[in-house]
């Protein structure tokens, strides 16, 4: 007979949640996705943006609906077990830990070249600093991280709303036009590159097991997804009136704007949002994965020492901590710029498991209506095809490896 897992600990409100959630979202990917986004979408920009929007609202829906009966840490690699069986579990959370880990590599290099403009050896070793120091505040607690990521997006929104403040009265000279999107593919790619930036209320659905009552989490995560495309359509207005076709070029978009609009200080207090911002998504995006590493471990399906919960904070402190050693390897060896599109990848194939067992519970469980989880399925594999095709053909290839690793351990368990 197995022995009862430890819990972790009850503490989050809604307003914690909605942080974890903001600080994930409000992350490096909007301080410099819109290059690479309007690059493949053109001046669809805003259309793109509107495709990534409603693909979230399914994604988020449907995060909500099972994590409301389903309140155990892990996200959907615990709702696709339970709802769909374990092979779909087990992708879901492959793909959630893989895709998320390479993104926190990408936030902290983001934040150090935001930072320490320099060479690249001085900017790794900033980024490996940076994930050491948030890791072991992820260790000491859950509302240690709610309350460093709290600190952490106010600084982001405060930037950004100077910035919008400032370019709202400025005079900035024409733009010139974006090209137009030579296909409908070119949008779906733009608003996958798009998606990137939004998927940060995950988060919020793997922290199931530590908000007080399961009914928080879906407020938690409307609130927070409402916000942030509310702030994310004012951006992209406001790069589209004011910088245009110049967008593709650039790969720090917000700043550049900033340069133009020439007020003291702005440009570096938007340098100080973009690395605070980053800093927040890093720490959110650590505290979810290390929930699904936990979740993951409790069943078998990775180490099981990484399933131990530490007694004085009760958090899973030996998978956050092997979390961190992971990434600050990769952003001390490794170049992470095509990475972005490949996390992408992992995480719709994980929001693709979502709505698919959102689709599978039964009508009493239900919030919202089947046409939301239909069109998250449906848009997921869509935006997920549209991606570059190394992206696509490295996701496929690390998806294996994993099945390939679970088939040996479940044949070596039989």
């Amino acid at each position: 007979m197995t022995a009862p897992q430890p819990e972790l600990a009850r503490r989050i409100g809604v307003r914690d949640a909605v942080v974890v959630g903001l600080s994930a979202m409000i992350g490096a990917g909007i301080f410099s996705v819109w290059g690479p986004a309007s690059a493949a979408a053109g001046d669809a920009l805003l259309v793109a943006l509107a495709v990534a929007a409603v693909l979230a609202l399914c994604n988020a829906t449907s995060s909500a609906q099972l994590a409301a009966h389903h309140p155990a840490s892990g996200g959907t690699y615990v709702f696709g077990n339970r709802v769909l069986g374990p092979w779909w579990g087990f992708t879901a959370g492959w793909g959630f830990v893989i895709g998320k880990t390479a993104s926190c590599a990408a936030m902290a290099l983001t934040f150090a070249a935001y930072v320490m403009p320099g060479p690249a050896w001085v900017q790794r070793a900033v980024a490996a600093a940076a994930v050491a120091a948030l890791t072991l505040a992820a260790v000491r607690g859950i509302t240690r991280t709610a309350q460093v990521a709290r600190v952490l997006l106010v600084i982001a929104l405060l930037g950004l709303v100077a910035l919008l403040i400032a370019s709202s009265v400025g005079s900035t000279p024409a733009p010139p036009s974006l090209e137009p999107p030579t296909s409908w593919h070119g949008i779906l790619q733009g608003a996958g590159l798009l998606f990137f930036a939004f998927a940060g209320y995950a988060r919020i659905a793997t922290l199931a097991e530590e908000v007080r009552t399961p009914a928080m989490i879906g407020r938690a995560v409307l609130i927070s997804l409402a916000t942030v495309v509310l702030l994310y359509g004012l951006v992209a207005v406001t790069l589209l009136s004011t910088i245009g076709g110049d967008l593709p070029g650039t790969t720090s978009p917000l700043a550049d704007l900033a340069e133009q609009l020439t007020v003291p200080g702005l440009a570096l207090a938007v340098r100080i949002a973009a690395a605070a911002a980053a800093l927040g998504a890093l720490l959110a995006l650590l505290t979810g994965i290390s929930r699904t590493t936990l979740a993951m471990a409790r069943e078998d399906d990775l180490p099981r020492s990484l399933a131990v919960v530490e007694p004085r904070h009760q958090v899973p402190a030996r998978a956050q901590l092997l979390l961190g050693l992971v990434i600050v390897v990769i952003v001390l060896i490794a170049d992470l710029r095509g990475a972005i599109g490949f996390s992408s990848f992992g995480v719709l194939v994980y929001y693709a498991v979502t709505n698919l067992a959102a689709l599978r519970q039964p009508r009493e469980q239900r919030r919202w209506p089947r046409a939301l989880p239909i069109v998250g399925v449906v848009g997921c594999v869509a935006v997920a095809l549209s991606l570059p095709a190394e992206a696509v053909i490295g996701g496929l290839a690390v998806l294996a490896a994993g099945f390939g690793y679970r088939l040996l351990r479940t044949r070596g368990s039989s």
